[in-house]
């Protein structure tokens, strides 16, 4: 199959939903697809060296969100001349914005099936920009709207398929879940960050993801501070980027745990993240926005276990003191669930990282049978029904 996964975020940046295309866009490529990545062009780093090609068009950037391009298509010449030249079977859009478009568009024009991937809960980020809950609203209107358009909707979770149906989304959604590009932990890999973040004296907890408030930092900190007070002293490391770099520093020199916390900043090395994450003693992603963050698996698969929300999309799959930690979504009690993981039952962390590490993570080629079976059928379809047209067309003439 000729394949195009459209999306407004890819590589080198580093989120969830550019690293789930890649998954997809490298497994089948793995498989005997070819495979295109259609996505605004980027300034942040190198692209190359992949199993597929990436098509990439004009984009300015974002304002407030640095490493983002908003995608202009329409306006980049040799972009479209590259585009007519591909014969897609399938195209399959992760989001419904620019790039979404773009693949609708290019679907409907060579008629042709298309995929649309639900991955975000939009609502939080219309309310964040717009400021007004009228106009949030409509924004997730139009995104459902926009699922309508497409031949078969995906979410990659339960709990985001139902964020979809709030929104208004009246159709059939198939639950198709993330994989994980699995790898092994490296004691290499983990003694180099150890080193270079000085990490061998106080329990580590990690954060990978936005600065961004929406991620629920905040609790975080207050968390640490909470600690700290409490005469138990633990190791930060917040790994990202984003818009509240400088108020989360503000708020860290609030807290008075200027020396518990490190901002790294963004991290592309994928072996420096790994040993980050084989590095920490658990990873906490206290957010209530992510539906199935990709960050948790790749925590899991480096034996580190999760503080998440209780009932949040991201514990999805996770039982308290098994395969990870649950917490409400309170500063005192995350508090209380670092002291009890971290301190009072410490010796318990790495049989939860084991048990995180055997049930969590699924690798992306064990899930692309499915992936193939929807992509064939969608495209047998299809083709059946524009040969039925064609047919009444002839007749009707």
């Amino acid at each position: 199959m000729r394949i195009g996964q459209f999306t407004d975020s890819f590589l080198p940046i580093v989120d969830g939903v550019g690293r789930v295309v890649y998954g997809y866009a490298n497994a089948l490529s793995s498989r005997g697809h070819e495979c295109y990545v259609i996505t605004p062009i980027s300034d942040a780093g190198f692209r190359g060296k992949y199993p597929f090609d990436i098509v990439d068009f004009y984009g300015v950037t974002i304002p407030e969100y640095t490493q983002y391009k908003m995608g202009i298509p329409l306006w980049d010449v040799h972009y479209h001349e590259r585009i007519k030249s591909i014969k897609f079977d399938i195209v399959h859009v992760h989001s419904p914005f620019r790039s979404g478009f773009e693949g609708l568009r290019i679907a409907k024009k060579t008629k042709i099936p298309v995929v649309g991937t639900f991955h975000s809960k939009y609502y939080d980020d219309f309310l964040q920009v717009l400021k007004v809950q009228p106009l949030a609203e409509a924004g997730v209107k139009m995104v459902a709207d926009f699922y309508e358009k497409c031949d078969d909707v995906w979410a990659v979770s339960e709990n985001s398929a139902e964020a979809l149906r709030s929104y208004g989304y009246k159709g059939v959604i198939k639950v198709m879940r993330n994989g994980t590009e699995i790898r092994k932990p490296d004691k290499k890999n983990i003694s180099y960050v150890k080193s270079m973040y000085n990490l061998d004296d106080v329990p580590v907890i990690l954060f990978v993801g936005q600065m961004n408030w929406k991620k629920n930092i905040i609790k975080v900190l207050e968390a640490v501070s909470i600690l700290k007070k409490q005469g138990f002293r633990t190791k930060l490391i917040l790994a990202g980027q984003g818009p509240h770099v400088e108020e989360i520093k503000k708020k860290i020199t609030e807290l008075d745990i200027m020396d518990l916390v490190e901002m790294v900043g963004h991290i592309t090395d994928i072996y420096i993240l790994d040993g980050l994450y084989g590095a920490a003693d658990i990873f906490a992603f206290p957010s209530i926005y992510d539906n199935s963050p990709m960050v948790v698996r790749e925590a899991a698969a480096m034996m580190t276990p999760s503080v998440l929300v209780r009932g949040s999309s991201a514990a999805e799959g996770i039982t308290d003191g098994y395969n990870g930690f649950l917490c409400e979504d309170d500063s005192q009690d995350i508090a209380d669930v670092f002291k009890k993981a971290l301190f009072i039952q410490r010796d318990k962390i790495k049989e939860i990282g084991k048990n995180a590490q055997t049930t969590i993570p699924v690798s992306w080629d064990s899930i692309m049978s499915d992936v193939e079976y929807r992509y064939a059928d969608l495209i047998s379809q299809r083709k059946n029904n524009n040969k039925h047209k064609d047919r009444r067309k002839k007749i009707l003439l």
